[in-house]
């Protein structure tokens, strides 16, 4: 899929869409992907700054998408586990940036050469305007060869 094609379906995935999450950025070969997401009065909670489910969905498929589409069809990509460290109140526009390194693809491909599965901590994080971490989140990515 072309890098132009998934940032628009994924801007109109209702989850996203609903929340304000939008993808701004995705690199052609994705190994580079930017998602910010502005404070609007449908996602900020009861204090008046960012609710962090939506935070926490902010990060939800990236790593695995990317995944997918840099390894390819012979490999299975799971997003297996999440966590999120709330640092400080999420207000006005905030961002995620993802990166996914050529020695990481290349030390999962080693890792699942022989069939076995490979869990991979990947971290991210969210930061406000500031560019001051509001959230430190990691993601499990699984990967094995089909």
């Amino acid at each position: 899929m072309k890098p132009s094609h998934l940032r628009w379906r994924l801007n109109l995935y209702p989850p996203y869409f609903g929340t304000g999450i939008r993808v701004t950025h995705i690199a052609e070969d994705f190994s580079h992907l930017i998602v910010e997401m502005p404070l609007r009065w449908y996602n900020r909670n009861y204090v008046g700054v960012h609710f962090g489910g939506s935070l926490s969905a902010m990060t939800d498929p990236f790593y695995m998408l990317m995944m997918i589409q840099i390894l390819g069809r012979d490999y299975i990509v799971w997003d297996k586990a999440g966590t999120i460290d709330y640092r400080k109140p999420g207000r006005g526009r905030v961002r995620a940036e993802f990166v996914i390194g050529e020695q990481l693809v290349e030390e999962i491909r080693q890792a699942t050469a022989d069939g076995s599965k490979c869990l991979r901590v990947m971290p991210v994080d969210i930061v406000d305007e500031d560019g001051d971490v509001v959230a430190h989140v990691t993601r499990t990515l699984y990967v094995r060869r089909r």
